[in-house]
């Protein structure tokens, strides 16, 4: 099987512009979606390159470009609310009922919304870090403060303070990892999705949105998700502390949750293949 980023590119236009995307595993009549995470020069591919495979083995597997990430087309308003809604364009456009969905962290709270407000487009969802609130920990944790220092006034040294905050095992984050993280992190587009999420500006605003809106957070509403979910941890996560796992454990109906030893925030890469055995079994369960 050819997973190579030529093999599996694909594009496909919708009333919105232009959605891109990965594809492997045509063969397979089950459907997995892997929605990727936030931060400086992120992508689909960046996040799962690592994954396609294995999973392609057992699902047709799509890898989804949210706009805004200098991948799709940009599109208005807030990236996480325009990336759910992209996520159903996606769907629509080719005409996939339902599936089971993988997100890291945003692509998790992402995955959690969907299975909130559209219940019969997700079939499972695993998240990976990032869902719930921070009950013990500080917030913004470590890695938000390091993620809002860098958006604000963008530099290398901002930029390899920020990626070794997100793993465990400071190995993981490679000379070619930031250079290409660095390079990926100056587009325009991307730029302007990072300023609008974690800029110091921009969070102040949602602080002072959530004290006085009658609104709840999504959080609150994780008891509204019917579909079976896995949630999966990091116990070093210094982004997404695990506390956090502990709301969406107790409120979700049907969840369980598993914590990787020995890992931080990108749990499909540092710990991929006990994360992928997990999460193959919890699919094929």
């Amino acid at each position: 099987m050819d997973v190579s980023y030529e093999a599996t590119k694909r594009e496909i236009s919708t009333d919105q512009g232009v959605i891109r995307y990965h594809e492997a595993g045509e063969q397979h009549d089950d459907v997995l979606l892997l929605l990727h995470g936030s931060g400086p020069g992120v992508n689909g591919w960046r996040n799962y390159r690592g994954n396609l495979e294995f999973f392609a083995r057992t699902h047709h597997t799509y890898i989804v470009e949210f706009p805004g990430f200098g991948v799709s087309d940009p599109v208005e308003g807030h990236p996480v609310l325009t990336a759910g809604a992209s996520v159903i364009r996606f769907m629509d456009a080719l005409s996939m009922p339902s599936a089971a969905m993988v997100g890291n962290s945003m692509g998790g709270v992402v995955g959690i919304n969907l299975a909130i407000k559209h219940p019969e487009r997700v079939e499972k969802l695993v998240t990976i870090g990032g869902v719930g609130p921070n009950l013990f920990s500080s917030s913004p944790s470590e890695g938000i403060r390091l993620l809002q220092e860098f958006t604000d006034a963008p530099d290398r040294d901002k930029l390899l303070r920020w990626l070794n905050s997100m793993v465990y095992d400071p190995s993981v984050v490679t000379d070619e990892l930031i250079e290409e993280r660095w390079a990926a992190a100056n587009d325009p587009a991307a730029q302007q999705t990072a300023a609008m999420m974690y800029g110091s500006k921009a969070f102040a605003m949602m602080q002072q949105f959530m004290a006085t809106s009658d609104t709840p957070p999504y959080w609150a509403m994780m008891h509204k998700v019917t579909c079976p979910t896995l949630l999966t941890w990091g116990r070093d996560d210094r982004v997404s502390p695990p506390d956090m796992s502990l709301a969406p454990m107790r409120l979700i109906p049907n969840a369980e949750l598993h914590i990787f030893p020995r890992c931080g925030h990108w749990v499909m890469i540092e710990a991929k293949d006990a994360f992928e055995a997990t999460v193959g079994a919890f699919l094929q369960r």
